[in-house]
């Protein structure tokens, strides 16, 4: 189809958008593809939703060819499927919740594993039902804090989110395959380098988990990877745990008047000074001798305020992400969490952690970290620390700090935590060389969900053996609207967007460019012989719009090929450029319709 410039509902922008941080924003507002409607909430404008419908398109053919099926869930949902799964408590502060005239609950979707599970079971009773996989694409909701960067992160946002039905783990291995590989042609389709990298499966629970991401330095993730092929997202890294260290022999702990030392670095001059160290035994004390007890606070999914301190080598940061990934093994209550560092009043209520000065394992006569009767807190500590490390740490008293206390033998701890900042240079867990840092935007999220949802909303079916057998489930996310952005990420210069062929709201934009008729003529006429070959045309006919701003407006909108009439229509040629490359070409009139053509049908 042929879209008029002079009908289109179109206004492009010759700034920036002030709430703009990224390119991707500032391009697909500027261009007219999106406008705010509210902070984290767009409108798709024509050319916008051409864009995403082709994806949407591409991703719709690619669940067809492994036999998905798709769907239609409504994006309002009531409480109760959430309320069996725990998951209205859960989701936190992240859910919209709302209520009905007559007082009823009501959440915005922000995922649909209840509802996926509850039809299934509703028209599903045998084995011979399954291998069953379902997917839609729809909306979703989710209350972000910090909405920001577009499309990238907010408040609504279009998904492909499919679910597998199998009767057994081996069902749902080739399930989980089947989606990764569709995953990998979609992405390939697009045009988007992304690479799969082992995930946490966080509040989804399950059990293997890979997001795909999309290296870019404006990404929220962060990934690791290294050169023997090792990749996955920071949160899931997993430290190579050293042997544990025989401690017969080991001296026994001494506490030393340490004033003014309450960091790390104060500590390391102060040890240096009072205990100096022979390079027989270690040479000059480091942070990394030292064991930092790191207080956080843990808001439950009830409300309720738990206090965690977390042991780890004097020389790491604890990364909060990765906290936040890795400890809900290790509460009472499983869900959503909110995550902080203790505050004053926290510590008010435990008098025996002495701020600068806390340390694992001594015996006071108020409980301590490490000790039966300390459930006030949880004691968690990095891999690092096993049985039979020596450490500098504090002595649960102001100033002072003991020298040589023995894990395992001087404290012990509630569990192990992966919690600590990951680095470059940090050997990967398989053995396949030094970590290196990247960053990236998460394009789309599988996980191994297993039983979780099938137990908690009884979808069971009839074995081979006439037995209930409860149905092991997979889930598959893409992030269609993220799609859009990553895209625009990807493909811009200075001038503008510049789409691949495969998801570009049209395949050539005619620029009329002159003031006489017949060059009006002939670009219309141009424009419905590439119309009639089976093109998408973008036709420029405003009549008293300059050459610039008609150029500028083309490459700002980013359609792949662009041909200008104008003066050479006298010499009997126009001009085609590729928007990519920016080469240019002067055709004649007569073969400017097949170039163009053939341009479409092999790049």
């Amino acid at each position: 189809m042929v879209l008029r410039l002079s009908q289109l509902f179109l206004r492009t922008l010759r700034e920036d958008p002030v709430d703009a941080e990224v390119a991707s924003h500032k391009l697909l507002v500027r261009a007219g593809y999106i406008r705010r409607a509210a902070p984290g909430i767009y409108t798709w404008l024509p050319l916008g939703l051409s864009v995403l419908r082709k994806v949407e398109e591409i991703v719709r053919q690619e669940m067809s060819a492994i036999g998905a099926q798709e769907v239609h869930f409504p994006a309002l949902l009531p409480r109760e499927p959430y309320e069996a799964t725990n998951r209205w408590t859960e989701y936190g502060e992240g859910l919209f919740r709302l209520q009905d005239r007559k007082g009823a609950d009501y959440l915005l979707a922000p995922t649909h594993e209840e509802m996926f599970t509850l039809l299934v079971k509703d028209l599903y009773s045998s084995y011979k039902d399954l291998p069953l996989s379902l997917y839609q694409i729809q909306n979703k909701y989710r209350d972000e804090a910090r909405p920001r960067a577009g499309l990238l992160r907010g408040r609504e946002f279009i998904m492909k989110d499919s679910y597998s039905f199998d009767i057994d783990d081996a069902g749902l291995d080739a399930s989980y395959a089947a989606h990764r590989g569709a995953y990998l042609k979609i992405f390939a389709r697009l045009g988007l380098e992304v690479i799969p990298v082992a995930a946490t499966a966080g509040a989804m629970g399950g059990s293997k988990s890979e997001e795909f991401l999309f290296p870019t330095e404006i990404g929220e993730d962060t990934f690791v990877r290294s050169a023997g092929g090792y990749y996955a997202n920071v949160e899931a890294v997993t430290t190579v745990v050293p042997d544990d260290i025989d401690y017969t022999n080991a001296p026994a702990a001494e506490v030393l008047d340490t004033p003014n030392t309450p960091t790390i670095d104060t500590l390391v001059d102060a040890a240096n000074q009072l205990a100096p160290r022979s390079e027989a035994d270690g040479g000059p004390w480091t942070a990394a001798d030292t064991l930092k007890n790191v207080v956080l606070a843990v808001t439950l999914p009830t409300g309720d305020r738990q206090i965690v301190v977390i042991g780890v080598p004097g020389d790491r940061g604890v990364d909060l992400k990765r906290v936040e990934a890795n400890i809900g093994s290790h509460l009472p209550v499983a869900g959503e969490i909110g995550l902080e560092a203790a505050n004053e009043e926290d510590l008010k209520k435990l008098p025996w952690l002495v701020k600068g000065y806390i340390g694992p394992g001594l015996s006071l006569d108020e409980p301590v970290l490490g000790l039966e009767g300390s459930s006030k807190v949880l004691f968690l500590v990095d891999p690092r620390v096993v049985s039979g490390t020596s450490w500098v740490t504090g002595a649960n008293a102001e100033g002072k700090h003991v020298f040589g206390l023995v894990a395992g033998r001087d404290f012990t701890w509630d569990g192990v935590i992966e919690s600590t900042d990951v680095r470059a240079g940090d050997p990967a867990p398989d053995g396949s060389g030094p970590l290196e840092t990247a960053r990236g935007i998460e394009m789309g999220h599988i996980f191994q969900l297993g039983r979780k949802y099938a137990e908690a909303l009884d979808l069971k079916v009839l074995d081979q053996n006439g037995k209930q057998q409860v149905v092991t489930m997979g889930s598959y996310g893409v992030g269609v609207t993220r799609a859009v952005a990553a895209l625009a990420e990807a493909n811009h210069d200075d001038r503008g967007l510049v789409w691949p062929r495969s998801v570009a709201p049209a395949d050539v934009h005619v620029v009329a460019v002159g003031r006489g008729d017949e060059i009006f003529e002939a670009a219309e006429r141009l424009s419905a012989e590439l119309e009639a070959a089976g093109l998408d045309v973008i036709f420029d006919d405003r009549p008293k719009v300059s050459p610039g701003v008609k150029f500028g407006d083309a490459e700002l909108v980013g359609v792949p090929t662009i041909l200008a009439v104008g003066r050479g229509l006298v010499d009997g040629v126009v001009e085609i450029k590729d928007r990519r490359s920016g080469e240019a070409e002067n055709i004649s009139v007569d073969k400017a319709v097949d170039y163009v053509v053939n341009a479409v049908r092999t790049r």
